[in-house]
């Protein structure tokens, strides 16, 4: 009895951890180091969280910009003018299999606002802003 007991609970911790490393488990909740496409360079922590089944992302920390609480001067209607630290820049996502998707991203250095869908590769999420055929993707690093 014994034995089996203790075969059936390696079984049940194998299947746990094939999920948690195929992403059948992954979430893009949590706080993520953003990565610019262009520099290659950090640029702030983006909280990424659910709320009422869609999903949003709010920077919480900018990381060395260019001056003290930057704001979004490029960017226009309620966002125009706005600090950064604790704007709303991804919303409206709504979860489709591995993927999250339907939602908008704003990027507050040109002031524009782009469709969106992200997904969790391994220990990095996949941002990708589009419009039409043309899409910029950035790679994101978990940060807890």
């Amino acid at each position: 009895m014994l034995k089996r007991q203790s075969s059936l609970l390696r079984v049940v911790c194998a299947l746990f951890f094939f999920a948690a490393t195929t992403g059948v488990m992954a979430s893009p909740v949590g706080t993520w180091k953003t990565i610019d496409d262009e520099t290659g360079k950090a640029k702030s922590y983006v909280q990424v969280y659910e709320y009422q089944g869609k999903y949003y992302g709010k920077v919480v920390k900018l990381i060395n910009p260019s001056e003290p609480n930057p704001k979004c001067d490029k960017c226009t209607g309620a966002y125009k003018d706005k600090p950064i630290v604790g704007m709303t820049i991804m919303w409206g996502l709504s979860k489709e299999g591995n993927e999250y998707s339907g939602g908008q991203i704003l990027d507050p250095a040109k002031g524009k606002v782009y469709n969106c869908k992200i997904w969790v590769e391994g220990s990095a999420l996949k941002v990708r802003g589009y419009i039409g055929p043309f899409f910029r993707t950035q790679t994101w690093y978990k940060v807890n």
